[in-house]
Parts: structure tokens; sequence; C-alpha cells
């Protein structure tokens, strides 16, 4: 044997032994956190004049609150405990200024318009009972107030057509519970074990068949996690018009299929054994096949996205910078999210763009859910926008805005992390091409784009609200709807109107339409509409005549009036529908913005029915009109309580007036039908409950904007695609290879809640 051998095997085991040692010690080092880089360069004048659209701060709100309590001559109660004859704020809001006082301020170098707010009063305690709205300002010190409610709607708005609080939904509880359900203790002790908390109510609207009714029907359900699904077959109709609650009666009873005068009549019906009584067993506290627990034990984390250079978005008071976008987003108290003055590569190509209403239309064969017609916008879509879940409302890393709201208080109500803002690797290519003909190379561009979302929780529906902003100049307004599926207690011909999806449930079906309001300004104010579509056009092949071809080739034409650009919800639309505006591209085209939408609605109510003018924007599928300041809204939140006298029917917006180079509207409606099934127990799944549409550069640019990402990725056949200067995915190793700095995970969607 070599007698250097054993030396050899020594210094060998001890290289082994050094480098598995290294390896090993690696191993249980932790990689580098991940560290921001200054990316973003703000214009603070840019964002400073975004402040024009800025929700109100809660100092404002106090100062609005104790201006009315000073200068309205009347007692405000806290509408928290206000009775109907009472006087109170139901809620304050920002009044945004006329636009073209903003665009003076923001492009002519004008004057920063007066900031002011807009208060929704009730005033109960006088002769007239009735509904004002008051401008209040100028903030931050107001030193005036005045009324518009005349100026804004033709008129007065009667008491009747307000908004239920809170405070009204109590008192009615407090009604069914003390006078109502107390005249028939036998029948709900021994058919729903009844013991004064194991019920839960909901309520139906609108409240009944003329202008002046305030009779509500409520669906009685067994009070557990998820009751919108538990029904027990008992409806109470309260007719609680009188702003005396004393004089509050019961109009009617249902039970299991029969129609009673009043819960006495249901009593004595009972007792005499003349009812059909069909007990629902008991559920636990939990809901049982309602609960939202998951029924596996938590297993292999989900992936997680996160951002290994830090974000690049910035965020700054209401205004937002992402890549060529900027942008200022808002929370209106109605109607949720709203999006203003949205620029790309610093140009304006939309002033506002907003959620208006979202309706729901229930068929049944009980009565509390045959009436039922939700117009969300009444309730407060902004007022029901709930916390965030960081991680599964949201991803993890998203920064979280907390947002501000004074309705039915005195003081302001913060609603922390309510709105999240993330950028987002939607894996897949926005565009790519692998080229193995002729010459050699691939070159792609990942769809990253920044999100915008807040969600609303009114009553069993959550609405995911998104804006998404893409690389290519394309916006995306979408909904995802969610949350409970309403139901009716399973009986007679139930199943004409759902599916059964427990043992005495009947998931209801019901239409949703979804109304936005998207003022575009393409190159300027002044737009037309233009319609793009194809036809198939039969021609001799020139080069064999005696040959026929089918070509199809480019319709156009211009939509000249409003008639013409009111598309019916189910009327053939033209496929490429664009604002155009009075420039050109490099290549001779009006550069415009096109409307794709996004739907697959159910059929609207039909028009002889007696409140469709209430929800008339709802015919159509999209209806392009001129800007007027005195058509800020579609709806309004009076039409849900008196839909028969509507306080606004957007079928008045359209009269066949010209929009050719004019300042233009599109009012959009995108919605679904949903016919519950049993996978919708225990909760609807936003897969497939997806709607919206799409603003996309049409002819807008000389070519895509988003060749100028620095996302983008090429390499051909003789270069080295591993080293980076030629390949930055390449480098991913080196550039991600960091931990996220994860917060600790809070929530605080518990504390200070407000219920239906």
């Amino acid at each position: 044997m070599n007698p250097k051998l054993p030396y050899v095997l020594l210094v060998g085991a001890g290289v082994i032994i050094f480098i598995l040692s290294c390896m090993l010690l690696s191993r249980g080092r932790r990689s580098p956190s991940c560290e921001s880089q200054p990316h973003i360069v703000e214009k603070m004048r840019s964002t400073s004049q975004s402040l024009v659209f800025a929700d109100l701060t809660p100092e404002e709100m106090v100062q609005v609150v104790q201006y009315l309590q000073g200068n309205l001559g009347v007692q405000l109660v806290d509408a928290s405990r206000a009775k109907p004859s009472d006087n109170c704020i139901a809620s304050v809001d920002v009044q945004v200024p006329a636009k073209a006082e903003v665009l003076r301020f923001l492009d002519g170098g004008g004057a920063r318009p007066p900031r002011e707010a807009l208060a929704v009063l009730y005033f109960g305690n006088q002769p007239d009972p009735n509904v004002t709205e008051y401008v209040v300002g100028p903030l931050p010190t107001p030193v005036y107030h005045r009324d518009i409610t005349v100026q804004k709607y033709g008129g007065k708005v009667p008491y009747h057509r307000r908004p239920m609080l809170g405070s009204e939904y109590e008192q009615v509880g407090a009604f069914l519970e003390m006078v109502a359900l107390a005249a028939a203790p036998t029948f709900l002790k021994e058919v729903f074990e009844y013991d004064g908390t194991n019920v839960a109510f909901q309520t139906t609207a609108p409240h009944g068949f003329k202008s002046g009714d305030r009779k509500s029907w409520f669906i009685m359900f067994q009070n557990v996690s998820g009751f919108f699904v538990h029904p027990v077959g008992l409806e109470v109709l309260v007719d609680h018009s009188s702003l005396d609650i004393s004089r509050w009666v019961v109009s009617r009873v249902f039970y299991n299929g029969q129609y009673y005068r009043d819960m006495v009549q249901l009593e004595s019906a009972y007792v005499q054994g003349r009812i059909s009584v069909e007990k629902v067993r008991k559920a636990p506290q939990d809901g049982d096949f309602s609960s939202m627990k998951p029924r596996a034990p938590p297993a292999a984390l989900f992936p997680l996205q996160y951002e290994p250079q830090g974000p690049r978005y910035s965020i700054r008071n209401n205004h937002v910078l992402f890549q060529a976008w900027s942008f200022a987003f808002g929370m209106s108290v109605n109607t949720g999210l709203r999006l203003f003055d949205i620029r790309h590569k610093g140009e304006r190509v939309a002033y506002e763009i907003s959620v208006q209403e979202a309706l729901s239309v229930y068929g049944s064969n009980c009565p509390g859910g045959m009436s039922t017609r939700y117009m969300d916008g009444s309730f407060g879509i902004g007022r029901y926008t709930s916390p965030l879940v960081r991680g599964v409302d949201c991803p993890y890393s998203a920064t979280y805005v907390d947002t501000y709201s004074l309705s039915e208080t005195l003081s302001p109500s913060k609603r922390k992390a309510s709105l999240c803002i993330f950028e987002q690797n939607l894996g897949s290519p926005l565009r790519r091409h692998y080229s193995n003909l002729q010459s050699l190379y691939y070159g792609g561009l990942v769809n990253s784009a920044l999100v915008v979302r807040s969600i609303a929780t009114v009553g069993n529906h959550d609405y995911v609200w998104d804006f998404i902003f893409y690389q290519n100049g394309a916006i995306e307004g979408k909904v995802q709807a969610t949350g409970y599926a309403t139901s009716s207690f399973l009986h007679g011909d139930g199943l004409r109107y759902g599916n059964r999806v427990w043992e005495h449930t009947l998931g209801t079906i019901r239409t949703h339409s979804i109304n936005y309001k998207v003022d575009l300004d393409v190159g300027g104010v002044k737009n037309s509409l233009v319609a793009h579509d194809m036809a198939f056009e039969m021609v001799r092949a020139p080069w064999s005549p005696e040959q026929q071809i089918e070509r199809p080739r480019l319709t156009k034409k211009v939509l000249d009036t409003e008639d013409q650009a009111a598309f019916r919800l189910q009327s053939k639309m033209p496929r490429y529908i664009y604002f155009a505006a009075n420039s050109k591209n490099k290549w001779g085209h009006q550069r415009g913005y096109r409307i794709q939408i996004t739907s697959f609605a159910g059929d609207h109510v039909p028009e002889a029915s007696s409140m469709e003018r209430a929800v008339s924007w709802a015919r159509y599928q999209l209806a392009v009109t001129r800007r007027k300041e005195e058509e800020p809204t579609s709806t309004s939140i009076y039409n849900q309580n008196d839909p028969w006298t509507p306080t606004v029917a957007f079928a008045n917006f359209i009269n066949n007036e010209t929009i050719t180079n004019e300042d233009l509207v599109a009012w959009i409606t995108a919605g679904f039908l949903h016919i519950p099934h049993s996978e919708d127990i225990p909760n609807t799944v936003t897969v497939g409950n997806s709607v919206g549409f799409l603003l996309r550069p049409y002819n807008y640019y000389d070519l895509d904007p988003s060749i100028y990402s620095h996302d983008g990725v090429f390499f051909t056949s003789e270069q080295d695609f591993t080293a980076c200067d030629i390949n930055p995915i390449a480098c991913l190793p080196k550039t991600a290879s960091c931990l996220p700095n994860f917060p600790p995970f809070t929530y605080d969607g518990f504390q200070n809640i407000s219920r239906l």
C-alpha cells in the first residue's frame, strides 16, 4: 500500500466534512430579508391636487355635525337612537365639486374649488316630515349651508322614501318580539321551541305596493351561524308607516303556505288543530351545514405572492401611482369605491369611474322572497364595506387603507383596513411569442397589474369590488359575488322558484344587476361614440372570377344620439364600441377607448311593472348620454322605499340629445342570473360569479404601450439567456432570494359594528 494513501484519505475526509458542515449551516441560515428599493418619484403637485376628490376627514365630519347642530334651529337626535318622529343626521359625505370647476383647477391653473360636505337629514319632528339634503361649507370650518333638495330632485323628498335607519330595524325587532310574537305563545313554543333568543329576522324591500306604503315582510330564521339558509316557515308583515311606534300593527302572517290575518288568528288555528305543522330540526349554534368552519385540518400552506424589492406603486393620501398610471380614489357612503382623474402616461383617460347600484330581484312562493327587490345603494354599499382579512380577502403583503364614514351617528366611524391596493402577478403572460420560423427568439411580458379592492357585506351578500390597471393601458372594473344565498321555506310548488339545498331550505332564484358610471375623457373632454363591427361580403376571387369568396369586412357607424347609444339588455350590441377623440394617432385613426362588457345577466323586470322605472338603468347593458351635473347618478337612495314614484328615473336621461363631440358618460350594466344549488351550501363561491367591463385603448396609441414596460423579456437563440443583462428572469434566484417582511396578523372587524 502506498504510505501516502492514509494521509490522502484523511485529507479527503476532512474536505467532505467541511463541505457538509457548510451545507448544514447554510441550510439553517435564514435568507436575507427583502429590502424596498426607491423607484417612484412622486410629483407633489399631482398628489395634492387629488385631494379635491378626497373623502372627508374625521375632523371635517365633526365640524359639519357641530355646524348643523348649531345652525338649523332644531334639535337633532343621534340617529342610532332616533325614533321615526325625530330629527336626525342620516349621513355626511364629501360633496364632489362640479367637473368644470375641478378641471379649471387641475388643468387650467384655476382656484381650488371650495371643499364642501353633503349632509342628509331626516326631519320627522315637524308638521311636514321630509328628507332634506344640505351642502355645508367651506371646510374645514363651515359657515354656510344650502338646501339643494329641490334643485337636485325637482321637489321635496317625502319622508316615507327615507332609507330605514338601524334604529328603525331595532324598533321593528322589538315590536315583533314584544307585540307580534307575544300573541302566539303556544304555537311558537311547541313548533319552534321559541325562547326569545333563538329566532332571527331578515327584512325585505321595497315596503309595499304603492307610494306612501311602509309595510315590510320579516322572514323568520333559526338564530344560528349562517341563519340565511335556516328558514322556519313563518313570515310576518308589519305596517310601520306611522311615525308613532305604538300604532304599528301586524298586517298579515304567513306560515307553511297559508296566510293568516295576524298572529292571534295563527295561534287560534294552531290550538284548534287546523294548521299543517312542519317542524324544523333545531340546528346547533354553529349552524351545522351552514357553518363556514373548515371541515379539514390545516395542511401545506397555499402559495403566497411577495414583492422582493418592495411595492412598485405608491400611495399618498388618496392618490396612487403605478408605472404609467395615476388616479385618485374614494369611498362613497352609498355607492362604495370610486375613482377620479385616471391618467395613463400623464394623460387623463377617465374623469370618474364609480359603482352606482347593485340590484337583486328574487323569486319565491313565499311572500317575503317574491316581493324582494334589494337596491343595495339604499342600505349603503360604502357604509357596509367590511374590514379585509389579510391573506384571504387580499394578498398578505397588500397595502391596507383605513376609511372613515359618518352614517346614522353623530361621530365618525373608522373602518380599519377596508380598502386594499396591491400589484398582482396574474400568472400568465400579458403578451408573448415563441418564434421557430426564420429567426429563433422568445419575447414576452408578465401580466402584472395593480388592483384596488373593497368588499361590501350588505346583509347576506358579499360583493368584491375591483378596479384593475394593466400595463397595456386597459382598465377593468369587476365585481365578484359571494356570501350566503337567501332562502325560503320549502313548501308546495317551491321547486318552480329554485332548488332544494337542505331539508326545508329552498335556494331562491334571483337576478343580480350592477350599474357603473364611466366618465371617459379620451384625448380631452369632447368625445363621440363610434361602433365598429363586421359583416361578411360575397366577392368574386380576382384571380379566379368563377369562384366566390366570403370575406369579413369592417363596418363603421357614428352613433349620433342618445337613443342610438342605448342598448337594451338582451339586444345585439356592436362588438367594438368606443369613445373617439378629436385627435388621431400616427396612422390616421381617431384615438379611442373601447368598452367591452362581461355579463350573463338574467332578464330585466318587465317594463309594465309599477316599480320598473326606479331601476330603469337595468334595461340597458350600455347607455351613453351627455354628461350633466344634474344627472350625477343613475339612481337614488330614495328609490328603494318608493320605487313607484322614483326620485331618480334613469330612463329620463335618454331623450335623443346629440352625443357627437360632447362630454359623454357611459352607464354600464353587468349582471348574472343565480339559481342557487347544493354547492351554494354553506355559501356561494366567487368562481363563475364575476362580471364587469374593460376599458381598452383602441388606436389610442401608435403601438402597445406595454412594450416600454421594464418587465419585458426577450432573448434569441444566439444570446446567453442565462445572463442577467440579457434576461432579467435568469437573475431571480439572486434578486428574489429573500424573505418577505410579513407584518403580524391583525383584525378589527368585530369592533364597533352595526347590523342591518
